[in-house]
């Protein structure tokens, strides 16, 4: 529900009111929003942009609120890299220069290896070779090990096969330590600062729009705002391909949001529809953030942004949508920003729907364009124990 007469920041110094967050420990809050970090380094994480966003996204005098999180030194999971680190270091689970070790997709590496880098461990990343070549250039350059597995396992692909690969490294380096982030709360818990940015300089939030992978940011933010804001919409934005709503696994172009499994930090419950969005959309959709706002970024931030851009068109025009950006452009200049590569997977001069499908059950059809479900529960609950444990089989499978 929209709040009429809405302040703009601009004529609302006072961001939210003591009534609107009484529901929440803003005390706790305030303290885990301030950088407790042993290094000046750990400071240049958090209080990143806003940018209002409209055409040719929306019509004039409509539009949304981008969260730049790019502007982080490695992105949105510089967030909880450090958080992360911070919490296992101070439950003893991480002794002092004990090796970190995980498996990632890319952008949890950069700020595991900033975390390392402020906290003096020794990081080592598991990844694959869809990889782009930057990424592993950069993660070598700040410190990191990077570990590429060579083949998918048998019946889980690569994703199975990083984690197999974690746990072996687990067992050769004693007293190492993995933050499981899809399954890890303090993921989870260190978007509180994120949240907390949000509501100060938004003075009210209606809808929140955000890509969902692992879980942690969506469920994170979507949590505090929530108590301030109890009327909030919460958007998830996931790719097709991705089984975290319930869809079958197909491999996907699309890195940085989806899942081959079930990540257990998703907050599902949070959600009020989730929208599926497809390579080329995504494609477009950055393209166009890059000509019209000098702003962009990769993969999430187009699904993101496509989806946020509807919204703004759609809904009342005094609604205060925040659309969360996870990271820049720079990792994707040979991906998304390449006409060559977009070329070769048909992923140019396709621009999407006016828009969205619109599907009634999660599981009802799969989805091979930008979708929509107002429905969202745990998939795990829409089939038994057994049939749940054959379709995340099946899933791992199709992900090779």
């Amino acid at each position: 529900m929209v709040r009429p007469g809405v302040r703009t920041r601009e004529t609302n110094p006072h961001r939210y009111s003591s009534s609107e967050s009484e529901h929440i420990d803003m005390q706790s809050l305030t303290k885990a929003a301030t950088p407790s970090g042993h290094s000046a380094l750990s400071g240049l994480v958090g209080g990143t942009p806003l940018l209002r966003v409209s055409g040719p996204l929306a019509p004039a005098g409509r539009g949304f609120w981008a969260k730049l999180e790019g502007f982080n030194p490695g992105g949105i999971k510089d967030r909880p890299g450090l958080h992360m680190v911070e919490r296992a270091r101070a439950r003893g689970d991480l002794r002092p220069g004990g090796r970190i070790i995980e498996s990632t997709s890319g952008t949890l590496g950069l700020g595991l290896a900033l975390a390392g880098m402020v906290y003096g461990h020794p990081v080592t990343l598991v990844t694959d070779p869809g990889l782009e070549l930057s990424m592993t250039r950069l993660l070598s350059a700040y410190g990191a090990q990077v570990n590429v597995v060579s083949e998918p396992h048998s019946t889980g692909g690569w994703q199975q096969a990083r984690r197999d690969r974690v746990q072996r490294l687990l067992e050769q380096h004693p007293g190492s330590w993995c933050p499981d982030q899809y399954n890890n709360p303090d993921n989870v818990a260190a978007y509180t600062p994120l949240a907390l940015e949000l509501a100060s300089d938004m003075g009210h939030v209606d809808v929140l729009v955000c890509s969902v992978g692992t879980g942690g940011h969506s469920a994170g933010v979507s949590r505090v705002l929530r108590q301030l804001y109890p009327e909030l919409t919460v958007v998830g934005v996931d790719t097709i391909g991705s089984t975290i709503f319930g869809q079958p696994a197909r491999p996907r172009l699309m890195r940085g949001l989806g899942s081959s499994i079930y990540p257990r930090n998703v907050a599902y419950e949070n959600f009020s529809e989730v929208h599926w969005v497809a390579p080329a959309e995504a494609v477009w959709t950055c393209r166009r953030l890059a000509a019209s706002h000098y702003a962009t970024g990769g993969w999430s931030v187009g699904a993101v942004a496509l989806v946020a851009g509807w919204l703004a068109r759609t809904m009342p025009a005094d609604a205060r949508i925040v659309a969360i950006f996870p990271d820049g452009p720079q990792r994707y200049l040979g991906t998304v920003y390449d006409d060559d590569y977009c070329t070769a997977h048909g992923l140019l001069d396709c621009p999407p729907a006016a828009e969205p499908e619109l599907t009634g059950r999660l599981d009802e059809k799969e989805v091979t364009r930008w979708t929509r479900c107002t429905t969202v529960v745990d998939p795990l609950t829409l089939r038994g124990a057994q049939d749940a444990a054959d379709v995340e089989a099946d899933a791992a499978q199709e992900d090779r």
